[in-house]
C-alpha cells in the first residue's frame, strides 16, 4: 500500500494531546491509520544539553543516538491520539525498540520527521504494532526508528508469530548506575514524556504498578552512552527488547560484549531481573 502522508507545520502541543489521550479509554477499530504525519522541527540547544546531562552522553558535536527520538517525540503522540488511532495511548507497552544511525549525526541544526505504523500483528496479550520514525537531512534518510508496541486487549486475525532467541555472547560488566526515584520526572520535563506510570508511586499505582518505574528510553539511551565505545561514528543499529521494568529506585548493572562489529549487552538488577536486552551491529 502506497504511503499517505499529512505534512504539517508544527506539532501540537504535548499538554492538549496528553488530554486527548486521557479522553480515550477504549479500542475502536482493529486497523491503523493509512496516513503518516510529517513535520521539520529544529533541534533546541538548551534542550539537547539538558539531553546530554541527564543520559551522561558526552559533547562530542553530535547529537547523541536517541535524541531524534525526543525530537520526534510530539508527532508520534499526535499519530498515536489521532481519531483513525484504534488504541487509547495510556496503557500501550512499548516491547522493543531499534534505532539507526546512517550517517554522522554531527552539524545538525533541523531534521525532517516522518512518522507512521504499520506491521498489526497478534499478540498474546493484544497485538502489537511498529511505530516508525524517519529523519532527514538535506542529503537524505540520516536516522531511523522502529518501536514495537503493544496494544492490550485489541484482537486482530492470525497466529501469534515465534520469535528466535539470539545465540548469547560472553559479557562482562560495563557499567552501573543508580536510577533514583525522581529519574522518571527529570527524563519527563527534558522529554515531555509524562506517562503517569514513570512520575511517581502514588500515580503508577492507578496503572498497576506498585513502584513508578523508569523510562524505557532512558535505560536505553544511558546504555548507549556507556557503549560510546563500542560504536562507530554511522553506519549501525543497536535494538533492544524490554523485558521487566526497573522499579524506582534501584541500582542497575549493564553487560556488554567485547568491542566488536556485532555486539549483545544486558542491563539487570541485583536481584537477577533482566531488565532489557540488546544487540549492535552494521548496517
Amino acid at each position: 500500500m502506497t504511503q499517505t502522508w499529512h505534512d504539517l507545520g508544527s506539532t501540537a502541543s504535548l499538554s492538549g494531546l496528553y488530554m486527548k489521550a486521557a479522553s480515550k479509554r477504549r479500542i475502536t477499530g482493529d486497523s491503523l491509520p493509512r496516513y503518516g504525519l510529517r513535520c521539520g522541527i529544529n533541534v533546541d540547544e538548551r534542550n539537547l544539553e539538558a539531553y546530554r546531562r541527564l543520559c551522561l552522553f558526552i559533547q562530542d558535536g553530535r547529537l547523541p543516538p536517541t535524541y531524534p527520538h525526543v525530537m520526534a517525540f510530539a508527532l508520534q503522540l499526535q499519530l498515536l491520539t489521532a481519531k483513525e488511532f484504534p488504541a487509547p495511548l495510556l496503557g500501550m507497552v512499548h516491547l522493543g525498540n531499534r534505532i539507526r544511525v546512517l550517517r554522522p549525526l554531527g552539524g545538525i541544526s533541523r531534521l525532517r520527521f516522518s512518522v507512521s505504523v504499520d506491521n498489526l500483528q497478534p499478540h498474546e496479550k493484544g497485538a502489537t504494532l511498529d511505530l516508525r520514525t524517519d529523519a532527514e537531512d538535506g542529503l537524505g534518510l540520516i536516522w531511523s526508528e522502529t518501536s514495537r508496541m503493544l496494544c492490550r486487549g485489541m484482537k486482530v486475525a492470525g497466529e501469534v508469530p515465534l520469535e528466535a532467541a539470539p545465540e548469547s555472547l560472553e559479557m562482562s560488566e560495563l557499567a552501573r548506575w543508580y536510577a533514583d526515584s525522581d529519574i522518571g520526572r527529570h527524563y519527563a520535563k527534558v522529554c515531555g514524556d509524562y506517562n503517569p506510570i514513570h512520575l511517581s508511586a502514588a500515580s503508577a499505582r492507578l496503572f498497576g504498578f506498585p513502584q513508578a518505574i523508569a523510562h524505557g528510553m532512558w535505560s536505553k539511551a544511558m546504555a548507549m552512552a556507556h557503549l560510546r565505545g563500542h560504536l562507530p561514528r554511522s553506519g549501525y543499529e543497536v535494538a533492544v527488547e524490554f523485558h521487566k521494568p526497573v522499579r524506582l529506585p534501584s541500582e542497575v548493572i549493564l553487560d556488554g560484549s567485547e568491542a566488536a562489529a556485532n555486539g549483545q549487552f544486558r542491563l539487570s538488577g541485583h536481584s537477577g531481573l533482566v531488565h532489557m536486552t540488546g544487540t549492535w551491529q552494521p548496517i
